[in-house]
């Protein structure tokens, strides 16, 4: 019934989310984390490459995973515009493996929140741990549903280059909070000269933490030296719930 991150959602987020678009700074402050890193980082949910690209013009080895095949379709033809041509696979975050080990694997921006179901969430650390060298670096950010409101519908227009509108609509269906996460439907609506032309919808499920939760999930997993940050500022600690949530962990 539903899509994941499909054409007209990848339309959306590469006009709202083009390449070196940072978002509160998130860019800026991954660099900043990785300026010591000299081998290959990996960034997983890596999407169409509004945080990859500026990374390989900085001079970072930096391949990409991710779920949807439209998602890096559009980062592999961005990459590609700018002479990059870095490694990109296609693949699900709880069950993937890569012919590489990194220094560092990054997910920025709360995309780790997508993974709704916990032992998805578990097994994708999991991965993410096996393909650490020893020493290597986890950056995750996290977010909280601070602002969440069942029920709550949202509509946004967007004008395409070509003449071409899309429309989309954001329903607040569930918030579960025995089970942390909350579900949205997402429809996405694509207009020319009035007329509808297509249309996909999409289930957008998140999972959120408590602080020391995830940490003992990591602790757990085997990561060591576990440093939680607010806002982009390393080791600020957090405060408040509309704050933004950055953890920090070592592979032993």
């Amino acid at each position: 019934m539903f899509s994941y991150y499909s054409t007209l959602c990848t339309e959306v987020y590469d006009l709202t989310k083009p390449v070196g678009c940072s978002l509160n700074g998130d860019i800026e402050y991954y660099q900043e984390r990785l300026k010591t890193c000299q081998g290959r980082i990996l960034e997983a949910a890596v999407g169409s490459g509004r945080f990859l690209i500026p990374l390989l013009e900085a001079g970072f080895t930096v391949d990409g995973i991710d779920y949807s095949p439209e998602m890096l379709h559009s980062c592999r033809t961005r990459c590609e515009e700018r002479g990059f041509k870095p490694h990109l696979y296609e693949a699900e975050l709880q069950s993937f493996s890569l012919p590489f080990t990194y220094e560092a694997i990054i997910i920025p921006t709360g995309s780790f929140c997508l993974l709704d179901k916990r032992q998805d969430s578990i097994d994708a650390l999991t991965c993410f741990y096996d393909h650490l060298v020893s020493g290597g670096r986890l950056i995750v950010d996290l977010q909280l549903p601070s602002d969440w409101k069942t029920g709550e519908i949202t509509t946004s227009t967007f004008a395409l280059p070509n003449g071409d509108g899309i429309t989309m609509e954001n329903k607040s269906i569930e918030m579960d909070w025995l089970n942390q996460f909350t579900v949205s439907y997402i429809k996405y609506e694509k207009w020319r000269q009035g007329r509808l032309i297509e249309t996909e919808m999409q289930r957008f499920a998140l999972r959120w933490y408590g602080v020391e939760e995830f940490k003992l999930i990591l602790e757990r997993i085997g990561f060591s030296d576990v440093t939680c940050s607010a806002d982009y500022v390393y080791g600020k600690q957090p405060t408040q719930a509309d704050q933004i949530i950055t953890f920090e962990a070592i592979r032993k």
